[in-house]
């Protein structure tokens, strides 16, 4: 957390630093300088640079013009995600149906969202052209060569070429991340839902309701209360126990694999890396088919007489192995499948990482008499653990979020026998991605989703941090040299 600490500090000192020079830029810069704060080419025109100038004022007026002629129709909105109500009014003139000029509330959110994130681009980029024209001012003054245009597009390819090839991702991110995410959690403060439904019904602001609704257990909000509870338990327990035993069942594999004593190891990797080469929705349908109800599992079962043992000692109440359709079982299950499915990519993982263990270190335990338990428990181990460790967290994170398992496995299958987790239309087997996934897809619940899916960030942004503040310390790395 000390690194946290420090991050923070250092980048609030830079934003301090660069207010302090801009109100310097502003108090001691020249007129050209001044004249900036209103025309933001002015002080490039001063200095010769004519192209940098033109630019500027083009940016200025474009965001000048986008906030008059577009942004201003639903800003102003904003506040109460529009009043009028869509309408069909019949037109005698025409003798045709047609609607009034309806608000349509989603497009008021959406398109104000994407205004002030316009408005805080230009508001950094505003302030650093002050800073920037107040730099070349001081430059002029000592006499110093100020860069032409060609010249500066020479030093993003060369000096500054980092800036270059971050200036697409960044603006992927803030297109395709960024502002879905800050819909997202905007949406969670609406009644969107099935009943107020754009563009034929309005919705609006509610506050914290939603959030009342998903962590309350008691009154009209009991349903979603009980279910958020129950799959938030099961998204945990699913995430440990599916991220330990692919992680321990992959390194025991690639070890077994690896051994002197294992005959035709190739052969065996082989057969492993082609699970993988198999798409993993086709194994996971085959694998749904094989354990349904009347699938080719429960029909050896029968055959055996497994099924009817089970009845009789009070294990099932049916004339088939629930193994996907029951509750208790299909969690069982979905652990125990899942381990097919992630094995071989952990053991692909493991098997470069154990070749690369220091041979020192496991020659001077054999020396010393360890045991290859003792060697495992306490070499082994712990170097794995130090070089996987930050892929170990995003595993974890992943399997949070991992909608094809569960998915793929229970759609359709399970149902639900428990009357409050079907009032919120919620599964025993869902976790919070899927639950998420069913109240958008299926019942058009966005309100709902939008607090699902903030509590899901910040449950994986709060264990990510945490987890690789600690994985990621520089203070163990010469116990494996």
């Amino acid at each position: 957390m000390s690194q946290v600490k420090k991050g923070l500090q250092a980048f609030f000192g830079a934003v301090g630093s660069f207010f302090k020079e801009f109100g310097q830029a502003a108090a001691k810069g020249d007129l050209f300088v001044k004249l900036s704060l209103i025309w933001m080419g002015a002080g490039y025109i001063r200095r010769k640079q004519f192209v940098k100038g033109i630019l500027m004022t083009i940016f200025e007026v474009a965001v000048i013009w986008y906030t008059l002629g577009f942004a201003m129709e639903y800003v102003p909105k904003f506040s109460t995600l529009g009043t009028v109500q869509q309408e069909s009014v019949f037109n005698i003139a025409t003798m045709q149906t047609e609607f009034n000029d309806y608000d349509h509330s989603f497009m008021i959110l959406l398109f104000s969202l994407i205004s002030f994130v316009v408005w805080a681009i230009f508001a950094v980029v505003y302030l650093y052209n002050i800073v920037a024209v107040y730099r070349l001012q001081k430059r002029a003054e000592a006499g110093l060569h100020i860069n032409t245009f060609k010249e500066d597009m020479k030093e993003y390819i060369n000096k500054k070429f980092y800036v270059t090839l971050l200036a697409l991702p960044v603006t992927g991110i803030v297109v395709f991340t960024v502002i879905p995410l800050l819909v997202l959690i905007l949406v969670a403060f609406t009644n969107y839902d099935q009943q107020h439904m754009p563009p034929s019904s309005l919705f609006t602001w509610v506050g914290f309701e939603n959030f009342k609704s998903l962590f309350s257990s008691g009154g009209l909000t009991i349903t979603f209360g009980y279910a958020f509870g129950k799959i938030l338990v099961w998204t945990l327990v699913w995430a440990v126990f599916a991220t330990i035993t692919t992680y321990i069942g992959g390194i025991l594999l690639s070890m077994l694999i690896n051994s002197k004593k294992t005959k035709l190891p190739k052969l065996w990797r082989t057969l492993f890396v082609i699970t993988i080469a198999v798409p993993q929705f086709v194994s996971l349908l085959l694998v749904r088919n094989f354990f349904a109800n009347n699938g080719i599992f429960n029909t050896f079962c029968a055959s055996i007489g497994l099924t009817d043992w089970l009845r009789d000692i009070g294990l099932i109440s049916t004339s088939y192995i629930p193994f996907l359709s029951a509750n208790g079982w299909a969690h069982v299950m979905i652990i125990l499948i899942n381990i097919w499915i992630g094995v071989p990519y952990q053991m692909l993982i493991a098997t470069g990482v154990l070749m690369n263990i220091p041979t020192e270190q496991l020659e001077s335990a054999r020396i010393d008499g360890a045991t290859p338990r003792q060697t495992f428990i306490h070499i082994t181990m712990p170097y794995v653990l130090f070089v996987t460790g930050p892929t170990l967290v995003t595993d974890f994170v992943k399997n949070i979020n991992n909608f094809n398992v569960i998915y793929l496995l229970t759609d359709g299958v399970f149902v639900t026998t428990d009357q409050l987790m079907a009032n919120s239309q919620a599964k025993e087997t869902d976790l919070l991605i899927t639950w998420l996934f069913n109240l958008t897809q299926n019942y058009y619940n966005f309100k709902m989703a939008s607090t699902i899916g903030i509590v899901v960030f910040v449950i994986c942004a709060v264990f990510t941090l945490i987890a690789f503040s600690r994985f990621l310390k520089g203070d163990r790395e010469e116990a494996f040299r």
